[in-house]
Order: C-alpha cells, then structure tokens, then sequence
C-alpha cells in the first residue's frame, strides 16, 4: 500500500511553503494593483487569496476534520484586511499538517461523505479529493502568479521541486 500519510503531508508542507513564497510578494504590490480586476476568476489578487481561504480553509477543511460542510459562497470577502487575510491563509494551511498526521492509513484508501454548494449529498474517494485541495490552491496561486508578472513582479520559484531542494539541504 502506498504511504498516503507521507504524500500528503509533503503537500500539506508544500502547500503552506507556496502560500508563504507567495505572499512575501503580494506583500509587495500596491493596494490599488492588489485589489484591480486583473481578469482573474474571482477578479483580483485579493478576491483570488479571499477565495483560497473560503475553500481551503472554511469549506474542504472543515469537510475533512469535522464532517460537516458549511453554507458559504465561494466568492465571499472573508476578510477585507488585506495583512489578516495573509495571517489566515498560513493559519490555515499550517493546520492541514497535523490533521494529516493524525489519520490512520487506511483513511487514505476510504471515501469523504459531504454536502455540495447546491445542497446535494457527494461521496468520493478520500486520498484523491483531498488531492483536488492541494492541487486548487496551487491552481490559484498559479493564477496569482501570472497577474503579479503581468504587474511587473518578479515570482518566486513555486514548484515542490524546490521546496524538496531546499529540505534536503537542511538534512
């Protein structure tokens, strides 16, 4: 069997590595570039980091440590400041780590019951829906990504790959 605990947590750990890279530099941008509609989904960089934190961290979290699936939208402000919001998305991301950690193995290969944003029950294989979470938030960053160097930014390196390097050398 698979080591799903391992392959997670390196995405949980990649995941809150990514968000932190990327908000050193958003730190940087100009609140009015911050908050134009630069033509991303959810509009802006804030409306994009708004909505990491409604998925991420108020929906699929909750899904996966509580077993319940909150009534939220998916473009909701939840937090219009634009420091707290940073200070909540590496909250959260920092709280996936742990609640990976204290899974048995076999929780990996079993199924996530949940409610849908349109009220329908949904039942789906465990390891590959909490894959859908990392791969989402890295799917946004991406985004973010693209917007800050249209803005003239220069990005960090953002691939796992790196972050693997960077562990390696400090073992």
């Amino acid at each position: 069997m698979p080591d799903w605990s391992r392959h997670f947590s390196t995405l949980a750990r990649y995941n809150l590595w990514a968000t932190q890279r990327l908000l050193a530099t958003v730190a940087t941008l100009p609140e009015e570039d911050y908050r134009r509609d630069v033509g991303l989904f959810f509009r802006s960089i804030h409306g994009t980091l708004n909505h990491l934190l409604v998925g991420e961290h108020q929906l699929w979290f909750v899904r996966f440590s509580e077993g319940r699936s909150p009534n939220v939208a998916l473009n909701a402000e939840l937090e219009p400041d634009r420091q707290r919001l940073g200070e909540r998305l590496l909250e959260g991301a920092a709280r996936w780590l742990p609640l990976i950690e204290s899974w048995p193995a076999e929780r990996f290969e079993g199924e996530l019951s949940y409610t849908t944003m349109r009220g329908q029950p949904a039942t789906l294989p465990f390891g590959a829906t909490l894959a859908h979470v990392f791969n989402h938030g890295t799917h946004h960053r991406g985004q973010i990504t693209a917007a800050l160097t249209a803005l003239g930014l220069t990005i960090p390196e953002l691939d796992l790959v790196y972050m693997l390097q960077e562990e390696s050398r400090r073992t």
